[in-house]
C-alpha cells in the first residue's frame, strides 16, 4: 500500500491499550488487567472485593510525544544517560594520555567483542507525529509499517521516534493511514537528527537490536537480563532451578564500538505460591492465616512460566477466585478459570485460591497510567532463596559452583554465545540490516603493579600471600594499642564459662600484639534484651571504655538494642559476640584473634600501615545508601583519615530526607575532618582525594555538578588562604567488563594488582580498572574507578598505585579487599545505621572505628 495503509489487525482499535509489542503473548492479552478507572466497578477485573490501598489513587498520564528514547526508556537505560558528560577534558595533565606505565604487563583475554561498522554509518532519528492523535502505540506501529516505504527498510519505532538505516527522500514526509473504524489519520515524518556511531542515541539503539537478537536466540529477558529455560539446572532435593543467562551492553571504549556479556543465572523456586500458601497453612496458625501469609509474600517477585515474565506481588485479593468473571478490554465478560484455559490451554485444579494482585508499570505513550493484573497462585513460582534456603551451607556451596564460574567455563559461555550469533540466520540478518559486524573476542596488555609491604611496629612483613597477611600480624607488634584497663563483660549466667574462655583466649593473643587487656568487670543478666540493657546501665560509668556482650540468641532486636543504647544514649564502644560463636574449642584462638583486632580499632587503635610517599595526604571514603532505611530516607557515611600514616580515622554518618543517592551533607562532614586533622597534626592537609562509593546509574552528572562544588567550597573559603589539591573518584564496585589472563594453556584470573587502563576504558573519562581482590571461587569482577575531578596533578601511575596501597588499609579483614579502605568503612558504618541505629551516632565515637 502506498499512501494510506488502511489497519485490519483484529481488536487493535477496540483496544487503545494494547500489549507491549515484542513480548510472548498467545492472543492481545498477557493477563487479566485493569485501568486505574475500572478499577472501582464491580465488573472490573478486581470483581465485588476491596479495592488495595495501593492502588485508590490516580495518576495522571501523558503520552510522552516530546520525549527521545533515552528519556522514555525508565531505569534500565539511566546509564546511558552518562555517555554525554565529558570530564577528562578538565584535566591538563591527562589529556593527551591516561595511561600509567610502571609493573610489569600481563596479557588479557576479555568478555568483549569488537563491533564493525562502515566507516560512513549513520543513524537517521525522526519525529513522527499522528492527526488525529492516537493512543494507541500498537495502532500506531501497524500504520506506519504497513506503507510499503518501509517494508524493507530497517527500522525501529516506539510510537513517536523512528530510527532508520537509511535517510528518507524528503526532510519531511506526509503519509495517511485509516483505522479500522474508518477513521483518516495523517502521518507526519520528520527528521530530526543523523548520528554518528558513537553518539548516546545509537548506544542505546544499539542495545535495543541486541535485545532482539538475543530473543531471536530464543532467550527471555527477565529484568535486564536475558536466560535460556531451555537449558536449566535443577537443584530438586531443594526445590530450585537455575537458568543460564547473560547480562550485556553495547558501549563505545576508546576507539571501538564494543559488545560485552557477563554470564548471569536466575534463581528459581520449583515451588508455587499455591504450594507456599499450603504449607504455610498446615505449618501456622490457622487462625492468623491471611495477616502471615501477606507478611511472608506481599513485596515478593514471582515468575510466571507460560510467559516468562516477573512480577511483583503488591497484595492479595482473597474475594476473588479462578471460577469469577471480569470483563475483558473488548468487552466480553469472561472467568479466570475459562480465559487461562482458552489462552494457555492450562486448567486450574483449585477453584477457592485467592488471587495475587501486581501493579504494572506504563511505559512509553501511555506512561503514568496504573494498571493491575490479578495473578492465579497456582501458575506463579517464586524467585530468589528462602531464609531456610540460605543457612543451607551444602546448598550454598552447589549454587556458588553453578553459578560462581571459573575463567574456563565462562570462556566456554561466552564462545558458544558469539557462535550462535554468528551463526543464526535471523540474528545475522539483524546485523548485516543495520551494517553491524560481530568480530573477535578482545584481547589486550594490562600491567602487574608492585606488591605491597605490610608496616608493623617492630618489623616489615611482606606477605607470601598477597591476598591475606593474617598469619604475618600474628607474630609482630601492632602499630598502635591503647591499653584496656576499665571493661565490662555482660553474659547470662548459663554462658559465664564461655565468657571465662574468650578472655583466656584474648590474654593470650593479645600479649605478642602489644594490646594490654585488663581484667574486665564480668556482669550476669537474664537471656532477654532489657535484662542486657539493665545490667548494663547499672554498671556503666564515664572511665568504662568498651562493653562486651556474649548474646545467647541470635536476635536482631537485642543487637539494634544494645547498639542503640551504647552508640546514642551512652556513648562507648561496643563489642558484641554470640554464644555460639564461641562454642567451638578449636576455633577459639582463631576467633579471639579477630575479636582482639577489632577492640583494638574501637578504643582508637592502629593495627599496621603501608607505605604512603605522599605527606600531608587526607584520603575520603564517602557511601550513599537507602538499605533498611524509612522510606524517602537515606544515609550518608562519610570516613577520613586523620594522620599522615592512614592510620586513624575520623567517621561521621548523616540521615537525610531524600529518595536518592545524593549527598546534601558534604560540607559539614568535611569541615569536621579538616578540624580534627588541624587538632592531631597541628595544620591542614595540602591534598585530599575524595573516593566516593554508592553511585547508581545516572547520577554521574549529579555527583559532578552537585556533591564536587559541595566539597570544594567546604575547602576553599574565602576568608582564608586555605585551598587544598581535591581529587574527586566515582568507585564502582559492579562494572560488565572481566578479564582472564592465559598461563599454562588455561585461563585464569589475573593477579593481584593488575591494572587495566586503555583500549577498554572511556575516551571522555580518566578511568581505570583495578584487581585488588582474590577469588577463591569464579571470576574475579574488577573494581572500575572513574576521576571526575583532579586538580592534585598525579600522573596516573601513582594514582593507580596509591588506590591501590588503600586496599590494604581495612582493619577488618587482614589482607586485600575490593575498594579502598575508606570505602568499606563507611559502608560499614552506613550499614550499622541503616540496619540498627536509625539514628546518627554520637559524635563521641568518631575517633575509632566504633562499627567493626
Amino acid at each position: 500500500m502506498s499512501g494510506r495503509a488502511r489497519v485490519r489487525a483484529r481488536g487493535l482499535c477496540r483496544n487503545p491499550e494494547s500489549v507491549k509489542l515484542g513480548q510472548p503473548q498467545p492472543s492481545s492479552w498477557s493477563h487479566p488487567t485493569v485501568g486505574k478507572n475500572e478499577a472501582s466497578t464491580s465488573t472490573g477485573v478486581l470483581g465485588t472485593g476491596r479495592i488495595p490501598k495501593i492502588f485508590k489513587e490516580g495518576a495522571s498520564a501523558g503520552d510522552g510525544a516530546g520525549c527521545t528514547l533515552i528519556q522514555r526508556g525508565g531505569k534500565t537505560w539511566n546509564s546511558f544517560l552518562e555517555l554525554g558528560i565529558y570530564t577528562r577534558e578538565k584535566l591538563a595533565h591527562v589529556k593527551d594520555s591516561k595511561t600509567g606505565s610502571s609493573g610489569a604487563p600481563v596479557k588479557l583475554v576479555t568478555n568483549l567483542f569488537n563491533l564493525g561498522l562502515p566507516r560512513e554509518w549513520k543513524l537517521f532519528q525522526y519525529h513522527v507525529a499522528f492527526t488525529p492523535d492516537l493512543a494507541s502505540k500498537r495502532l500506531r506501529i501497524a500504520l506506519l509499517y504497513g506503507h510499503s516505504e518501509f517494508l524493507k527498510k530497517a527500522k525501529v519505532f516506539d510510537g513517536t521516534i523512528l530510527f532508520l538505516s537509511e535517510k528518507l527522500e524528503e526532510k519531511v514526509t506526509k503519509l495517511s493511514g485509516e483505522t479500522q473504524k474508518g477513521i483518516f489519520v495523517t502521518i507526519a515524518i520528520t527528521l530530526i537528527s543523523e548520528l554518528p556511531s558513537s553518539s548516546p542515541v545509537c548506544i542505546q539503539f544499539f542495545n535495543i537490536i541486541f535485545k532482539k537478537i538475543l530473543r531471536k536466540l530464543s532467550m527471555y529477558q527477565i529484568g535486564r537480563n536475558f536466560f535460556s529455560p531451555s537449558d536449566p539446572v535443577e537443584i530438586p532435593q531443594h526445590k530450585l532451578s537455575l537458568w543460564p543467562g547473560f547480562a550485556f551492553s553495547v558501549s563505545q571504549f576508546e576507539n571501538k564500538l564494543m559488545f560485552t556479556a557477563n554470564v548471569t543465572h536466575k534463581v528459581l523456586r520449583n515451588e508455587t505460591i499455591l504450594d507456599f500458601m499450603t504449607d504455610l497453612y498446615n505449618r501456622k496458625d490457622k487462625s492468623h492465616f491471611i495477616e502471615t501469609c501477606e507478611k511472608e509474600l506481599l513485596g515478593c517477585i514471582v515468575l510466571t512460566r507460560y510467559n516468562n515474565k516477573t512480577y511483583r506481588i503488591d497484595d492479595i485479593d482473597w474475594s476473588v477466585k479462578p471460577t469469577d468473571s471480569f470483563q475483558r478490554r473488548d468487552g466480553i465478560k469472561i472467568t479466570y478459570f475459562d480465559y487461562y484455559k482458552q489462552q494457555y490451554d492450562i486448567h486450574l485444579s483449585d477453584l477457592n485460591q485467592p488471587m495475587l494482585v501486581s501493579q504494572l508499570k506504563s511505559k512509553g505513550i501511555n506512561s503514568g497510567e496504573v494498571r493491575i493484573a490479578h495473578l492465579v497462585p497456582e501458575l506463579c513460582f517464586l524467585t530468589g532463596l528462602s531464609k531456610k534456603v540460605t543457612s543451607d551451607f551444602r546448598l550454598m556451596k552447589d549454587l556458588a559452583t553453578e553459578t560462581h564460574l571459573n575463567p574456563i567455563r565462562k570462556q566456554q559461555r561466552l564462545s558458544r554465545l558469539a557462535d550462535n550469533i554468528q551463526r543464526n540466520k535471523e540474528a545475522r540478518f539483524e546485523l548485516e540490516t543495520w551494517g553491524l559486524q560481530f568480530g573477535c573476542q578482545v584481547s589486550l596488555t594490562g600491567r602487574v603493579v608492585p606488591s605491597e609491604k605490610i608496616l608493623m611496629q617492630d618489623s616489615i612483613c611482606q606477605p607470601m600471600c598477597a591476598a591475606d597477611w593474617s598469619k604475618d600480624i600474628r607474630h609482630g607488634k601492632i602499630l598502635v594499642a591503647q591499653p584496656l584497663n576499665n571493661w565490662l563483660i555482660v553474659c547470662s549466667q548459663r554462658n559465664e564459662d564461655a565468657a571465662e574462655s574468650l578472655l583466656s583466649g584474648l590474654r593470650r593473643v593479645s600479649g605478642p600484639m602489644g594490646f594490654h587487656v585488663g581484667k574486665p568487670q564480668i556482669i550476669k543478666a537474664q537471656e532477654n534484651t532489657a535484662a542486657f540493657i539493665r545490667a548494663i546501665q547499672k554498671h556503666l560509668n564515664p572511665d568504662v571504655q568498651l562493653v562486651m556482650c556474649i548474646l545467647p540468641f541470635n536476635q536482631k532486636d537485642c543487637y539494634d538494642s544494645i547498639k542503640r543504647f551504647l552508640s546514642l544514649d551512652h556513648p562507648v564502644s561496643s563489642q558484641c559476640v554470640l554464644a555460639r560463636t564461641l562454642s567451638r574449642p578449636g576455633m577459639l584462638m582463631s576467633i579471639a584473634m579477630k575479636i582482639a583486632m577489632q577492640m583494638v580499632c574501637k578504643l582508637g587503635g592502629e593495627l599496621w600501615a603501608v607505605e604512603i610517599p605522599l605527606k600531608s595526604l587526607m584520603v575520603v571514603g564517602i557511601d550513599v545508601s537507602r538499605e533498611a532505611c524509612a522510606p524517602g530516607h537515606s544515609a550518608v557515611g562519610f570516613v577520613a583519615s586523620s594522620n599522615s600514616r592512614i592510620t586513624r580515622w575520623f567517621s561521621r554518618c548523616i540521615l537525610q530526607n531524600t529518595k536518592t543517592n545524593i549527598a546534601d551533607c558534604l560540607k559539614v562532614c568535611m569541615k569536621g575532618a579538616i578540624n580534627k586533622w588541624h587538632k592531631y597534626n597541628h595544620g591542614f592537609p595540602t591534598r585530599i582525594i575524595v573516593y566516593r562509593d554508592g553511585v547508581g546509574d545516572g547520577q554521574l552528572q549529579t555527583i559532578v555538578d552537585y556533591e564536587v562544588p559541595q566539597l570544594l567550597s567546604s575547602l576553599r573559603d574565602s576568608d582564608s588562604n586555605y585551598s587544598p589539591k581535591v581529587s574527586v573518584i566515582v568507585v564502582r564496585k559492579s562494572c560488565m567488563p572481566r578479564f582472564f589472563t592465559e598461563m599454562n594453556r588455561t585461563l585464569q584470573n589475573p593477579p593481584l594488582g593488575t591494572v587495566i587502563d586503555s583500549e577498554v576504558t572511556r575516551p571522555e573519562w580518566y578511568d581505570f580498572y583495578l584487581i585488588s581482590q582474590a577469588a577463591n571461587q569464579g571470576t574475579v569482577t574488577p573494581t572500575y574507578y572513574n576521576v571526575i575531578y583532579d586538580d592534585n596533578g598525579l600522573k596516573p601511575d601513582h594514582m593507580q598505585r596509591l588506590t591501590y596501597k588503600l586496599c590494604h588499609l581495612y582493619y577488618n579483614w587482614p589482607g586485600l579487599i575490593k575498594i579502598p579502605a575508606p570505602c568499606q568503612y563507611a559502608h560499614k558504618l552506613t550499614f550499622l545505621v541503616g540496619q540498627s541505629l536509625h539514628r546518627e551516632p554520637s559524635l563521641e565515637l568518631a575517633d575509632c572505628l566504633f562499627y567493626l
